[in-house]
């Protein structure tokens, strides 16, 4: 069976995961406004981003995608402007590996089980369903027989095949990825981007920053592209340009520090 979901991963209602209680609506970005250490970080952006997108975020270095990232998934909260359309607890959010404490010691299948913790809490342990969740889970990534490893002995992309498994038993229908493909093997990244299809295709919301710019023209139908302020949003061969992308290196080259808070850049 290919890599994706297991003959008994199955969705009780409409989507790819356990449970998928979905209910989610087009998210809105009015004029949002954020700000990274008292400097701006994302200036004036609006868009409105349909149920069941696939976008990709991109962005030179420093062009805000991650706060922006975290603004939406309600883990920055020092913004102007206005986030609608979701709720922190209808989001799965799929971190950098960098921000990961791998020395931490747990097992990989004691961390696809936090995936659970909105079901679990302080006070719930695992019951026989919900370890049948989990190793179906695990299968779903392709980490069978890895179960009992320590998370700091994976390899990178074994570890972000567990974190895959991890979101989904979030089973929620936004889904937010930072960077998820850095320093992984081809055979994972192809792995995990049928994984994404399949969220796709059940009309989850799939939000993603990356840098890997010839990944995005490939897989992803839309894109955003940013240097602190938006671009370009759109369809993805509409927005990466030459001209585009030329102008969002100027505007980032040309970021003044000392700028006012609500000031754009100008190309």
């Amino acid at each position: 069976m290919p890599l994706g979901l297991s003959a008994g991963f199955k969705c009780h209602h409409v989507g790819t995961g356990v449970g998928c209680n979905l209910f989610v609506m087009s998210i809105r970005l009015t004029n949002l406004t954020l700000a990274y250490e008292r400097h701006p970080a994302v200036h004036h952006v609006t868009a409105n981003i349909a149920e069941g997108a696939w976008l990709a975020i991109v962005g030179p270095n420093g062009a805000g995608k991650t706060s922006l990232l975290n603004a939406i998934a309600g883990l920055a909260t020092n913004y102007e402007g206005s986030i609608e359309g979701l709720h922190p607890s209808t989001v799965a959010y799929l971190p950098q590996q960098t921000q990961l404490d791998k020395s931490f010691p747990i097992t990989v299948f004691e961390m696809v089980a936090t995936g659970l913790w909105a079901t679990l809490g302080f006070s719930k342990s695992l019951n026989a369903g919900h370890y049948q969740q989990c190793s179906e889970a695990i299968a779903a990534v392709g980490l069978q027989g890895f179960e009992g490893r320590m998370i700091n002995t994976l390899s990178g992309g074994q570890l972000q095949r567990s974190l895959f498994a991890r979101v989904l038993l979030q089973d929620q229908p936004v889904i937010l990825l930072d960077e998820p493909f850095n320093a992984i093997d081809a055979k994972t990244l192809a792995d995990l981007t049928g994984v994404i299809k399949q969220w796709h295709q059940s009309r989850r919301t799939v939000l993603m920053v990356t840098h890997d710019l010839d990944y995005v023209k490939r897989h992803c139908p839309q894109t955003m592209l940013l240097a602190r302020e938006c671009i370009g949003y759109g369809p993805t061969n509409d927005v990466l340009t030459r001209e585009n992308l030329k102008r969002a290196r100027r505007l980032s080259e040309a970021f003044d520090e000392d700028a006012a808070y609500c000031a754009q850049g100008a190309a």
